[in-house]
C-alpha cells in the first residue's frame, strides 16, 4: 500500500481538518496554510524505499499502517505549531523570569519569535541539513534557536553544558554545524579554543549577558535576532514549505560514556508523531497543562517533554534557574506548580532525603501522624494501583493532615501525571512517595525512541514497572532465557532514522526486519506491563560465567543502609563481587559532593551512637558502628541472593560522593560505570588482590 493514500482521524477530525482560515490573519503574510488530506500528503514526504539512513539530507519510510495511532497523517514540526497557534494564539507559552518576576511570552509571540530566529539563521548563512548547535542551560532562547533553526531547515543540535571542549569540538564538527548558540562566555571559552578546527562553523551567538569580546563572527542575542529583519517572509515561507515529515529536523547526541557520541537523527514525524501519541494516552488537557523544564535540553526526554509537548498541547512552560539540580528546583516548583513533572530518580531520591530529613526534626507526635498517615497513603495507593479503588478508613483526614500539605510544600499540589524516566527508579522511592499519596509513574525510551516507547498513567500503572507500550509502537523481547528475560526491542513511528554518518552502528542498533535493539534487558507480566532487569552492556558476567544485572543488588543495599548514597557493584572476569559505596552528604552551591553528612546521614549516626557529622570523620576511624551497619545490611541482601555467585564478598568506601563535575554521573545523574571503573581502579585492585594471592 503507497504511504500517500494514508489519511488519519485524531477525535474524530483529520489532523489537517484542524487548520482551517483563522489561522491565516495570525500569520505573516503570504505564508499559506494547507490542510492535510491524502491528496495533499504526497507534498509532505519526500520519497524514500528504506527505514533508516545515515545522511543528513536523505529521507525514510515511515512505519505506517492503515488504521490506528500508527496511520496517522504525518505532519512537520511548523504545521504542530500551526495547529496549536489556530486554537490558542494568547495562551501563555513561555514563563521565564526577569529581575526577580515572572514574565509571559503567548504562543504568538513565541512563533513571531521562532520565525525571526529563522530569519537570522538564512541570513548567517545557514545551509539545509546543516547544524546549529546548542550550548546552555534551559531558556526561552534555547527553545527560540531550536525551532527557529528547524523552520529554516536546519538541523537543531543540543550540546550538553558538561561537555569538555573536546566533546564540544567533536558534536559540532560531526553536525557540520554553521552557527553555535551558547549561553555565556564559560561556554564561548569552548567554542573559542576550537573555532578554527571547525570549518563549517560561520557565527556564533551568545544569548545571556554581554560579549566581552569583539569579533566579527561573535553577536549578542539581541543584535542576531534583529540580523534577519530584512530577509523576506516569502523566503522563509519557500524554506519552509519545502520541509518533509519523513527528513531529519533533530540531532541527538547519546552522552559517549564509551568512545565518541553517536548522533541520533530525528525525523520531523519522529517528534510530532511521538509526542501526539503519547500525550493523548496521558489524557492531557490542551492549554491546560503546566510545565518546569530544567533538566538538559540535549537529552532526548527533557526535550520532548519540554519542547514538543509544550507546543502540540499548548502547555505553560516555567523556566527553572540554572542552579536547578543544586537546590533552586523546589522553589520554582512551588511558584509554577505544575500539572505534569518528570523527573530522574536521583531528583525523586534527593526530595526523598529532603523529606526525611525535615520529619526527623519533629515531635513525637507529629512523627505518629505522619507514619500512621503513610500506612494508609501506602495502602490506598496499592489499591489504586491493583484496581480496587478501596478507600481505606481514615484516608480522607489522612489527605487533609499530611498528603495535601506535603504536595503544597512541594510544589505539586496541582500535579496530575508525576513522571520518572532516564534509569530505573528504586522500589523504596517508590512506595516513599506512594505512601504520600503521589504515585511516580515509570516511562521509559531512549533517544533513539525520540524519548518515549512505554508510559504508565494514574489508571494503569504499576510499581517498578516503565508502562506499556505508546499506541501504534510494538515491543518484543529477543533471546529471552528460560525466566522470560530478553532483549527489549522497539517497533514504530518512534523509531529514529539512524546514527549520523554511521551505517555500520546503525546496522548494530537497526536489524534487518526495521526492530530496535535497546540494549536493556527486560520482562513482560501477564498484563504487558514491561519491567527493566538491566541493561547487556552493564551486566556483570563472573569469572564462573554467571550474568549479573547490578542494579537490583545495588538498591537493595541503599534500601537496607540509608546512609548509603550510591553503590556500584564490581565483579566483571572476577572470582566474586565487591562494590564501591559513597556516603549521603551536603552538596554545595556548585552541586559539589562536601564532607559533611545530610542531615539524614546523621540521624542514622546517632541512631547508632556515632558522633561524627563528616565522611572523612567516618572513614578515618572505620566508624565500628557504621561498618557493623553497612556489613549487616549487605548480609540481608545477601541472604536473598539466588545464588552465592550473587552475593557480594567485599565493599569499599570512598571519600568523595558522585558526582557530574567528577564525571561518575552522567547529564541525568546517570552512573558512568566505565569512568567510575577507571576513576577507581586503584582501591578495585586492592579488593581482589589479597584473593590472587
Amino acid at each position: 500500500m503507497s504511504l500517500h493514500k494514508k489519511s488519519s482521524k485524531r477525535n474524530g477530525v483529520a489532523v489537517g481538518d484542524q487548520l482551517n482560515g483563522a489561522t491565516k490573519k495570525l500569520l505573516p503574510e503570504g505564508l499559506k496554510v494547507v490542510p492535510l488530506s491524502p491528496a495533499t500528503l504526497a507534498t509532505t514526504l519526500a520519497p524514500a524505499d528504506q527505514l533508516w539512513s545515515t545522511s543528513r539530507d536523505k529521507a525514510v519510510k515511515l512505519r505506517m499502517e492503515g488504521s490506528g495511532a500508527a496511520s496517522y497523517t504525518p505532519i512537520t514540526i511548523h504545521q504542530m505549531f500551526l495547529e496549536t497557534l489556530e486554537k490558542y494564539p494568547d495562551h501563555p507559552a513561555l514563563a521565564f523570569k526577569k529581575e526577580g518576576q515572572w514574565v509571559f511570552w503567548t504562543f504568538r509571540q513565541y512563533y513571531e519569535q521562532c520565525r525571526a530566529a529563522a530569519k537570522s539563521f538564512l541570513k548567517l548563512g545557514l545551509e539545509r541539513y546543516h547544524g546549529v548547535g546548542i550550548l546552555g542551560f534551559n531558556s526561552p532562547e534555547w527553545f527560540i534557536a531550536d525551532v527557529g533553526c528547524i523552520f529554516a531547515g536546519g538541523l537543531a543540535t543540543g550540546i550538553y553544558t558538561t561537555n569538555s571542549t573536546e566533546a564540544c569540538h567533536y558534536v559540532a564538527a560531526n553536525a557540520e554545524a554553521n552557527i553555535l548558540v551558547v549561553e555565556n562566555q564559560k561556554q564561548l571559552e569552548k567554542i573559542l579554543q576550537v573555532k578554527d578546527q571547525l570549518p563549517h562553523l560561520k557565527a556564533i551567538v551568545q544569548y545571556k549577558g554581554e560579549l566581552q569580546q569583539k569579533a566579527p563572527f561573535l553577536y549578542t542575542w539581541a543584535e542576531f535576532m534583529k540580523l534577519g529583519e530584512d530577509v523576506p517572509e516569502a523566503q522563509l515561507n519557500a524554506m519552509i514549505d519545502s520541509l518533509r515529515a519523513n527528513e531529519c529536523c533533530t540531532l541527538i547526541y547519546t552522552s559517549g560514556t564509551t568512545g565518541n557520541p553517536k548522533g541520533v537523527m530525528l525525523s520531523h514525524d519522529n517528534l510530532t508523531w511521538t509526542i501526539r501519541t503519547t500525550v493523548y494516552m496521558m489524557a492531557v488537557k490542551p492549554a491546560e497543562e503546566v510545565v518546569v523544564s530544567y533538566l538538559p535540553l540535549s537529552h532526548a526526554a527533557a526535550q520532548v517533554f519540554d519542547i514538543w509537548m509544550g507546543i502540540c498541547y499548548a502547555m505553560t512552560t516555567y523556566f527553572a534557574e540554572p542552579d536547578a539540580l543544586k537546590g533552586s528546583l523546589g522553589t520554582t516548583l512551588k511558584e509554577a506548580r505544575p500539572t505534569c513533572f518528570l523527573a530522574v530518580p536521583r531528583v525523586w531520591e534527593k526530595m526523598q532525603e529532603k523529606m526525611k530529613a525535615v520529619g526527623a526534626k519533629g515531635s513525637p507526635l507529629k512523627k505518629k501522624v505522619a507514619g500512621w498517615a503513610k500506612s494508609i497513603g501506602l495502602q490506598h495507593s496499592y489499591s489504586v494501583m491493583n484496581g480496587e479503588n478501596e478507600v481505606p478508613w481514615g484516608f480522607v483526614l489522612a489527605n487533609n493532615l499530611v498528603f495535601k500539605k506535603v504536595r503544597a510544600a512541594l510544589g505539586l499540589d496541582r500535579c496530575r501525571f508525576c513522571f520518572s524516566g532516564a534509569a530505573p527508579t528504586s522500589r523504596e522511592t517508590l512506595e516513599y512517595f506512594m505512601s504520600l499519596n503521589i504515585p511516580v509513574l515509570g516511562i521509559y525510551g531512549m533517544s533513539e525512541s525520540s524519548g518515549p516507547h512505554t508510559i504508565s498513567s494514574n489508571e494503569e500503572y504499576r510499581i517498578t514497572s516503565c508502562g506499556r507500550p505508546i499506541a501504534g509502537c510494538k515491543t518484543k523481547l529477543d533471546n529471552p532465557d528460560k525466566d522470560g528475560i530478553g532483549e527489549i526491542c522497539f517497533w514504530g513511528r518512534n523509531t529514529f532514522m539512524g546514527y549520523l554518518n554511521s551505517p555500520e552502528k546503525t546496522a548494530e542498533a537497526i536489524d534487518q526486519d526495521g526492530w530496535l535493539h535497546s540494549g536493556d534487558l527486560g520482562i513482560h507480566d501477564q498484563h504487558g506491563f514491561l519491567y527493566i532487569t538491566g541493561r547487556i552492556k552493564e551486566l556483570i558476567i563472573t569469572a564462573g560465567g554467571e550474568n549479573i544485572p547490578p542494579v537490583p543488588i545495588e538498591d537493595a543495599l541503599k534500601a537496607e543502609v540509608p546512609i548509603i548514597s550510591n553503590a556500584m557493584l564490581i565483579g566483571d572476569k572476577q572470582k566474586f563481587l565487591s562494590m564501591l559505596l559513597t556516603l549521603k552528604c551536603v552538596v554545595d552551591d556548585n552541586a559539589e559532593p562536601t564532607d559533611e553528612l545530610t542531615p539524614e546521614a546523621l540521624d542514622f549516626c546517632q541512631r547508632n551512637g556515632v558522633k561524627a557529622t563528616k565522611v572523612s570523620e567516618i572513614i578515618a576511624n572505620k566508624e565500628p558502628a557504621i561498618y557493623t551497619a553497612i556489613q549487616e545490611g549487605l548480609e540481608l541482601v545477601n541472604a536473598r541472593a539466588t545464588s552465592n555467585a550473587q552475593k557480594v564478598q567485599k565493599w569499599v568506601l570512598l571519600e568523595r560522593d558522585f558526582s557530574i563535575s567528577g564525571g561518575e554521573l552522567g547529564p541525568t545523574m546517570k552512573l558512568r560505570r566505565p569512568v567510575v571503573l577507571k576513576m577507581y581502579q586503584e582501591k578495585i585492585n586492592e579488593m581482589y588482590a589479597v584473593a590472587k594471592q
